[in-house]
């Protein structure tokens, strides 16, 4: 068992492909997603393919077990599913930290996310220059409800209405380390947060 606990920004431009790791492109269904607990298959580069159970264990963290399946298994369960999504996953690193950069396809397109997993709460990481607004536990970037065909406003258009989702104090640029009072506001609205 892993735990995720985890940060994500909306991505202002195209600066961190120079950084980047060659991409994988993924796709996941999810086959049970409530607000507490989801079941996601995944498959990976066209070749292999995971069965992730994530469960709320509290406002902020989640328990994720995460398993090795046949490819053709997974293929069979996207049959069933209650949403699918399309992206291609890129790693950045930056000062001591990975960043999965997610670029979205399909009815997504346009939507560009990044989210850094954390070893606790109080962690706070640099963040790089590049980082749009804080998305952290708003129900719109959530994968879940993306796969299920909502549309999040994109990254052109997300500062015209996603402002009152914003946790964490606007550091992003600067490289500064948010106040850790920043990070409390994030626990107090976790309560409408989604999976991921």
């Amino acid at each position: 068992m892993a735990v995720e606990i985890e940060r994500k920004f909306l991505v202002l431009d195209d600066r961190w492909r120079r950084l980047a790791s060659k991409g994988s492109a993924l796709h996941q269904a999810y086959l049970v997603a409530t607000k507490g607990k989801t079941v996601r298959i995944r498959t990976i580069d066209g070749r292999r393919a995971t069965l992730t159970v994530k469960i709320r264990s509290s406002r902020n963290r989640r328990e994720e077990y995460e398993y090795d399946i046949p490819y053709t298994d997974a293929k069979e369960m996207f049959e069933h599913a209650q949403g699918v999504l399309q992206k291609t996953r890129f790693e950045v690193h930056h000062q001591g930290y990975t960043w999965e950069v997610d670029v979205y396809s399909g009815q997504h397109r346009g939507l560009v996310v990044a989210e850094v997993e954390l070893e606790g709460v109080d962690d706070t990481p640099p963040l790089p220059d590049w980082l749009g607004a804080e998305v952290t536990g708003n129900p719109l970037y959530s994968n879940r409800v993306l796969a299920k065909g909502r549309i999040a406003p994109t990254n052109a258009t997300a500062r015209l209405r996603i402002p009152r989702y914003t946790c964490i104090s606007s550091t992003k640029n600067s490289g500064r380390k948010p106040a850790k009072s920043t990070f409390s506001s994030l626990e107090a609205n976790q309560d409408g947060a989604e999976e991921t």
